[in-house]
């Protein structure tokens, strides 16, 4: 079984298979050779303010669906927002556009920051 696949096996039983994804599974995807497109929906205020996720996009929640092709479709989309809410509500604008592999960090960057997990903020 490949690296790949064990990281996918072990995330799907630390989400209980559904779609969200803890922090500590998200910083081990990011670690990866094939690493998730991590899509924050927050306002540009809250991106840079509050900081983010290195390597995050940035198109918020308001935006996504005129932006929505900008988003690769071949790779594994994990959504953030502040706590989960507004990325959950793009996970399902995303799966009813199509997109197969989406999953929502749980807790959102407030989750993240309380795992202690880097933040960027530049």
């Amino acid at each position: 079984m490949s690296l790949l696949q064990r990281l996918r096996n072990w995330m799907n039983a630390a989400t209980g298979g559904d779609h969200r994804l803890s922090p500590q599974a998200l910083s081990v995807l990011l670690a990866a050779k094939e690493k998730p497109y991590v899509l924050d929906v927050r306002s540009p205020q809250e991106f840079r303010g509050d900081g983010h996720i290195a390597g995050a996009n940035l198109i918020p929640l308001s935006e996504l669906a005129s932006h929505i092709k900008k988003i690769p479709t071949d790779c594994l989309i994990v959504t953030v927002c502040r706590s989960g809410a507004r990325s959950a509500a793009a996970q399902s604008q995303l799966e009813r556009a199509g997109y197969t592999q989406v999953k929502n960090l749980s807790g959102g960057m407030m989750a993240w920051q309380s795992a202690g997990l880097p933040v960027n903020r530049k």
